[in-house]
């Protein structure tokens, strides 16, 4: 059993399933969001370099500031336009 743990803030945490993984990430859109913080930016140029080696069409997003949750509008987005998403947090 694995157990993921949500950092926002819920004081009654909700039943999320895991999605299921893909055998390939070949000719599949990643979305690299981009939280703000510093440094964020070196690790999913890194990252954006491996997903294409792979195969991978890769899209970048930023969110306007790390101290509030992504634009809705942004989230929408990313959400049509990408199959997965990894979100980079650093310092």
């Amino acid at each position: 059993m694995t157990t993921i743990l949500d950092p926002t803030g819920e004081r009654s945490p909700v039943a999320r399933q895991r999605v299921e993984r893909p055998g390939s990430l070949d000719g599949k859109t990643v979305g690299l969001l981009d939280i703000s913080k510093p440094r964020g930016d070196i690790f999913l140029d890194r990252l954006e370099q491996r997903l294409v080696g792979v195969g991978a069409k890769v899209h970048r997003y930023k969110k306007p500031t790390f101290t509030k949750p992504a634009p809705a509008d942004l989230r929408y987005e990313i959400s049509t336009q990408c199959d997965m998403v990894v979100e980079a947090l650093a310092d």
